[in-house]
């Protein structure tokens, strides 16, 4: 029996990686408040 959560790493970073938040205007705003680190 196969479990439920089967991670795949090209996946996870296409929804939630780096280049996911380039396309929002979530690391902009980040950037105009001036964060050092902008993602995880």
């Amino acid at each position: 029996m196969k479990r439920t959560y089967q991670p795949n790493n090209r996946k996870k970073s296409k929804k939630h990686g780096f280049f996911a938040r380039i396309k929002t205007r979530i690391l902009n705003s980040r950037r105009k408040k001036g964060r050092t680190k902008l993602s995880s």
